[in-house]
């Protein structure tokens, strides 16, 4: 009894958009704020294609989200520095830059107020500021060329370093009181998030090629390979790499790599065993490997991946939220959330639950015309229709005779 009351209940709140999709899983909030999840593997066998099935829900009301690809990005901040202990030291300007709020720096820019001129400034390092021992990071030319309309430059640039505390001095007409401050811009990188997809796989030797070949689920999106070796190699190679579906199509090609040495003074380090490519729809992907007249590549193995997709959304408190999907005919949301997304340092991974059935599924009505469902009321119709006609035309035809 108490079950069944649960199934009504559920019935009774259940959006309208998710009362026609097929599966359901819990996602438990434990933070406030921005959360997402990890589209993953059992999503894409039941969502549709684009996921554009998919519908998050608290209680009766229905949470905007938003699906971000984790193509990885780079983010410039800027960080005012601040300028300290400006004087004179000896005929030249002489300050320190408060490098501590950055955890490491290869440039500063300054801002001058001095103008028409050219300066040699002279850059060096330490942690401790009251320390006699600086390190030399190098030097730059500062100018202003107002007068000539030759533009200007007043950035430090140096090796990449960790120092808290840069002394610059500057051996030209820039007066201490010109220097009125300081600042620098770094990139933070965010790497792209590979996930592996499952799936059997084999490898076996083809004439000259080595060939993997990957049994998969057709509605997950394939978009790299990446190989491993047994052992690190010991010789430089280059090999062709191709990609064919189960009906021996072209999907992708590139190429994997390993270079390292020395070639007019200067050393060539490279390696890449991953290669790009697009695909979905395919329930067997062969990869061939073309060693021409090479010895085969002792491979440790070779794995499917894809770009990893999340669902990115708010909320107000902790709490289990319900993922619909799993309707074909579903029209994709438009969110305002998604138009103006944009993503906190601060996200939380909430977690995914079990996929199951959802206890609310309803079936579509079958909106087909009406002549496609009852295709043999149609043509008994339309035969009745001829026999009448023909009726109808042969009295015509003796009324005529008579």
């Amino acid at each position: 009894m108490k079950m069944l009351f649960a199934t009504l209940a559920s019935l009774l709140v259940l959006i309208p958009s998710a009362s026609h999709s097929k599966y359901q899983r819990p996602v438990q909030v434990s933070a406030v704020g921005q959360n997402y999840v990890d589209v993953d593997e059992l999503i894409w066998n039941h969502a549709r294609r684009d996921l554009g099935d998919l519908r998050l829900a608290a209680g009766d009301a229905e949470v905007p989200y938003a699906i971000v690809v984790q193509h990885g990005s780079s983010e410039e901040q800027r960080t005012e520095l601040p300028v300290l202990q400006q004087t004179s030291v000896g005929g030249k300007t002489q300050f320190l830059i408060d490098m501590s709020g950055l955890t490491d720096y290869d440039h500063v820019q300054l801002k001058l107020a001095t103008r028409n001129f050219v300066a040699h400034a002279k850059l060096e390092g330490a942690d401790d500021p009251h320390t006699p021992a600086w390190a030399t990071l190098g030097s730059t030319i500062l100018y202003d060329l107002s007068r000539e309309s030759l533009g200007s430059n007043s950035m430090l640039r140096l090796p990449r370093a960790t120092y808290k505390y840069v002394r610059v001095t500057i051996d030209g007409p820039v007066a201490p009181s010109d220097v009125q401050g300081a600042a620098s811009e770094m990139a933070e990188e965010h790497p792209a998030i590979w996930r592996d997809v499952s799936g059997g796989s084999t490898q076996a030797q083809s004439g000259k090629d080595t060939v993997f070949t990957f049994t998969i689920s057709d509605k997950v999106p394939i978009e790299r390979i990446d190989f491993s070796l047994d052992g690190p190699p010991n010789t430089n190679f280059h090999r062709d790499v191709e990609i064919r579906d189960e009906k021996d199509n072209w999907i992708g090609s590139g190429d994997i790599e390993r270079v390292q040495m020395v070639r007019g003074g200067r050393k060539i380090d490279s390696e890449q065993y991953a290669v790009s490519f697009s695909a979905i729809g395919h329930p067997a992907i062969r990869v061939l490997i073309h060693n021409g007249d090479d010895r085969p590549l002792n491979f440790g193995g070779a794995r499917l991946q894809q770009l990893e997709r999340r669902v990115y959304f708010e909320s107000t408190r902790p709490a289990e939220l319900t993922l619909y999907y799993g309707d074909e005919k579903l029209n994709s949301p438009v969110y305002d959330y998604a138009k103006l997304f944009q993503q906190s340092k601060n996200t939380v991974a909430a977690t995914l639950g079990p996929d199951t059935v959802n206890v609310g599924y309803a079936e579509r009505p079958n909106d087909r015309p009406w002549s496609e469902l009852h295709p043999v009321v149609l043509w008994m119709a339309i035969i009745a229709a001829v026999v009448g006609l023909g009726v109808i035309a042969l009295r015509s035809m003796r009324t005529v005779t008579s």
